[in-house]
C-alpha cells in the first residue's frame, strides 16, 4: 500500500515538475551532509590543529564558509527545523526525544501539575515530526526531485512518522535511533517491521531498513555506500540526498587502528586531544570525501549544491569525571567495557573542546549551538570565501528552494529566511534577529541581533549561569565571558521585547509556576552528626549536642584535589577540620585524609578556604565545626575542583552577594 501511494506521488511530482518555470531536468541536485555532534572547531577549516579532516578542508576551499551559523542545542530539534523551516517552538520538537513513543492524540505538552520539587511547569517535547508538515523533501519531490534519506532519523519511531512518510522515495534508517545501530559495527541488530520482539533479557529490538553488512562493517562507511548507490541510480534526474551521519555521536564506536595513530599526536594549541573523537572524525571525513569524489566521477559536481553542517555543538560533557552517569557504571554493567575502552584511549578527556566558544552540546552558550556550515555550487557560489551572516537550521528549507527556483509551498509556515542572496553575493540575509528556544536541561531562550546575544533563563540557577538575563557582545567577547546585562538595562529591555514577540508569534509553550511547588530545604544533602541545624536569619545555625559535631554529605561528587570555601562566623571560634573517604575505600582511614582549619572568633563573617588533597573521587565528606564552644552560623559552603572553576556542590543560606 505504501509503495502504491509513493508511485502515485511520484507521478504527480513529475507532472508538477514539468509545469515549473525552470524545467526539472535542469535543476541542480542537492546534497545535505549532516554530522552528528560535530563542534564548530572540529575540523581544520574552522581552526582545529589536532583533528585531521582533509576532505572537509578541501571542500572548504571550494565553498562558502559561514562563521556564525546556528543549530539547536540538541539533535532532534535541529533535524526537525531543517525539514520544516520552523523554529522548535512552532513544530514542537524541542529535545532529543525522537526515539521515544509518540504521545497520544490530545496530549497536553504543557502539564497542569508537577512534582513538589519543581518550581516551574516545563513544556514537553514532541517525540515525532507531525505528518501534516510539508517537509523540504516533499517540496522537492513534488517538483520532480528523486529524494533519499540515509542515516540517523530520530524524528519518530512509528511507521506514520518515518522518512518514507515525509517525502523520501528512498530511506535507509533504523529505529529507535538516538545513536547508531549495533554501536557502529555490523551486525547492527536491525530487524524488519513486523518482526516479533526478542524476549531474552537485554536483547535489542531495532526496526528499520538498514541491513547487516559483513561482520565488523562500520556504519559510517556503510552510509556512504548507500548514498553512492542512490547517486548512481539518480544521476539522470535531479535528486535530493539527505545524508545524516551517525558519527560522531555516542557510544563512540571507533576504528582502533586510526585511534592508535591519534594517540601519538598532541594538539599544539592544547585544546583538543581525544584520539577516539579524532578517529571518528577521520571516518566521517572519509565518507564525505567519497560523496564528493562520486559527484566528480559522474560529472555531477558542477550541477550539485552541497551543504555541510552539524546538528549541534560539540559534546564536552560525556565520559568526564563530572558525568553523573559514570558513577552507575561498575563491573557487570552493560557499558562497563565501553568505559574501560574510553579510559584506555581518552583518559578523562571529554569528547571534544569547543574553545574559544563557551560550553557545548545541550547548552545555549555558543559552544552548544554554533556549528560549521559550508555550501558549494561551482560557478554560482564564490569558492574559498567566508561570511559572518547570522543563519541557522531553519533557513535551509527556504534557501534550498530559492537556489533551485521552486516556490515555497503555500501550506507550509516557514520561519526561516533564505540566505541565497549571501551565497550569490547579491545581498544580505533579510532578518532582524535569530532565536533559539530550548526549555530543557539548562533551560532558556536566546536571541541574536547583530553582535548582541541575550539569553533569558526561566528560573534562578546560579550554579549554571549568571542571572536570569545574560547579555554578551559576541564581536568583542565570542567566548561569552562577561555578562553585560547588569550594566545595560536598556539593551536588555530591547532584546526582551524581541523574545516576547517571538514567543507570541510561534506559540511557544512558556513555562509557568507550579502550584504544587514546595521550596526545598536549603540544607538538603547535609547530614548533621552530634549537632542540630536550622536555617534562620539567612544562615545555617549549627548547635552541638555531642563532643565532635560535624556535617556529612555524599553530594560532593568530584575527583580530587578539592577546595572548600566556607563563609561562617562563631562567637568563640575554634578549630575545625575536613575529612573524606573516596569511592575505592570501604571506610574512613584511621589516620590521614584530614585537613585542619581555624575559624576566628567574633561576630563578623569569615571567609575560610581549605585545600583538601583528595586522591580519586570523593564518596563522603565531613565538615567538623567548633560548635561545641558556641553555635556556628554558616552563610555558604562551596566545594570546587582544584584551580577553582564552577562549584561541584554548593549550599547558600544567606543573601546573594
Amino acid at each position: 500500500m505504501l509503495k502504491t501511494r509513493m508511485s502515485i506521488r511520484m507521478a504527480i511530482a513529475a507532472l508538477l515538475g514539468a509545469a515549473c518555470a525552470c524545467p526539472a531536468a535542469q535543476r541542480p541536485n542537492v546534497v545535505l551532509f549532516l554530522v552528528d555532534d560535530m563542534g564548530w572547531m572540529d575540523c581544520g577549516a574552522y581552526g582545529s590543529r589536532y583533528y585531521e579532516t582533509p576532505n572537509i578542508d578541501r571542500f572548504a576551499r571550494q565553498a562558502m564558509r559561514f562563521t556564525d551559523a546556528y543549530s539547536q542545542p540538541l539533535c532532534s530539534p535541529t533535524r526537525a527545523s531543517i525539514l520544516t523551516g520552523q523554529y522548535t517552538s512552532r513544530h514542537g520538537i524541542t529535545s532529543a526525544s525522537g526515539h521515544q513513543p509518540p504521545q497520544p492524540p490530545g496530549h497536553s505538552f504543557l502539564p497542569d501539575k508537577g512534582a513538589p520539587g519543581a518550581p516551574l511547569l516545563m513544556p514537553e517535547s514532541k517525540n515525532y515530526l507531525e505528518p501534516s508538515q510539508h517537509t523540504l523533501a516533499e517540496a522537492l519531490r513534488d517538483s520532480g526531485y528523486r529524494t533519499a534519506h540515509i542515516g540517523k532519523w530520530h524524528l519518530g519511531i512509528t511507521e506514520p512518522h518515518w522518512p518514507e512518510r515525509q517525502g523520501f522515495d528512498v530511506a535507509f534508517h533504523c529505529h529507535p535511533d538516538p545513536g547508531p545501530p549495533g554501536e557502529y559495527f555490523s551486525p547492527y541488530g536491525v530487524v524488519p517491521p513486523g518482526t516479533e520482539k526478542p524476549t531474552s533479557k537485554g536483547a535489542k529490538y531495532v526496526v528499520g531498513t538498514i541491513t547487516d553488512g559483513p561482520p565488523g562493517e562500520y556504519i559510517v562507511d556503510r552510509l556512504a555506500d548507500e548514498a553512492i548507490k542512490f547517486i548512481e541510480a539518480s544521476k539522470d534526474r535531479p535528486f535530493f540526498l539527505n545524508l545524516w551521519q551517525y558519527g560522531v555521536h555516542g557510544p563512540w564506536g571507533h576504528k582502533k587502528e586510526y585511534t592508535a595513530e591519534f594517540a601519538k599526536k598532541t594538539d599544539p594549541t592544547g585544546r583538543q586531544g581525544n584520539p577516539i573523537m579524532a578517529s571518528m572524525l577521520r571516518s566521517v571525513d572519509e565518507s564525505f570525501g567519497r560523496i564528493l569524489d562520486k559527484l566528480d566521477a559522474l560529472k555531477l559536481a558542477e550541477n550539485t549544491i552541497v551543504i555541510f553542517t552539524s546538528d549541534n555543538g560539540g559534546n564536552i560533557h560525556s565520559n568526564t569525571p563530572d558525568d553523573s552517569k559514570q558513577s552507575k557504571i561498575k563491573p557487570g554493567h552493560p557499558r562497563y567495557e565501553f568505559l574501560q575502552d574510553w579510559r584506555k584511549w581518552a583518559g578523562d578527556r571529554p569528547p571534544t573542546n569547543n574553545a574559544p566558544l563557551r560550553d557545548g552540546k545541550g547548552r545555549l552558550y555558543e559552544g552548544g549551538v554554533r556549528v560549521p556550515l559550508m555550501v558549494r555550487w561551482p560557478g554560482k557560489i564564490a569558492p574559498d570565501s567566508t561570511v559572518g551572516a547570522v543563519v541557522g537550521c531553519i533557513d535551509v528549507y527556504p534557501t534550498v528552494l530559492d537556489l533551485v527556483d521552486i516556490e515555497r509551498p503555500a501550506q507550509q509556515t516557514i520561519d526561516g529566511v533564505s540566505y541565497a542572496p549571501v551565497l550569490r553575493g547579491t545581498g544580505p540575509v533579510n532578518r532582524d534577529a535569530y532565536f533559539i528556544w530550548f526549555p530543557h536541561l539548562v533551560p532558556g531562550v536566546s536571541v541574536r541581533q547583530g553582535d548582541w546575544k541575550m539569553i533569558r533563563r526561566f528560573q534562578e540557577r546560579p550554579e549554571d549561569y549568571e542571572g536570569l538575563r545574560e547579555l554578551f557582545n559576541l564581536k568583542d567577547d565570542p567566548g561569552e565571558t562577561t555578562n553585560l546585562a547588569p550594566k545595560m538595562p536598556e539593551k536588555v529591555k530591547e532584546l526582551d521585547a524581541l523574545i516576547d514577540g517571538f514567543v507570541k508569534d510561534t506559540g511557544a509553550l512558556y513555562p509557568k509556576p507550579n502550584p504544587a511547588f514546595k521550596a526545598p530545604d536549603p540544607a538538603a544533602g547535609l547530614v548533621p552528626k552530634f549537632c542540630k541545624i536550622a536555617v534562620a536569619g539567612g544562615a545555617l545555625r549549627v548547635e552541638a549536642d555531642g563532643k565532635t559535631p560535624f556535617l556529612g554529605t555524599t553530594m560532593v561528587k568530584g575527583n580530587g584535589p578539592l577546595t572548600l570555601r566556607l563563609r561562617a562566623r562563631s562567637a568563640a571560634g575554634g578549630a575545625g577540620k575536613v575529612q573524606w573517604v573516596t569511592t575505592d575505600q570501604e571506610d574512613f582511614p584511621k589516620q590521614g585524609q584530614v585537613v585542619e582549619f581555624n575559624l576566628p572568633p567574633g561576630g563578623d563573617w569569615q571567609d575560610v578556604t581549605v585545600a583538601a588533597p583528595v586522591q580519586g573521587q570523593a564518596r563522603i565528606v565531613r565538615l567538623y565545626l567548633p560548635a561545641d564552644k558556641s553555635p556556628v552560623e554558616i552563610e555558604s559552603i562551596e566545594w570546587l575542583p582544584a584551580g577553582a572553576g564552577r562549584p561541584i556542590r554548593s549550599w547558600a543560606f544567606g543573601a546573594k552577594r
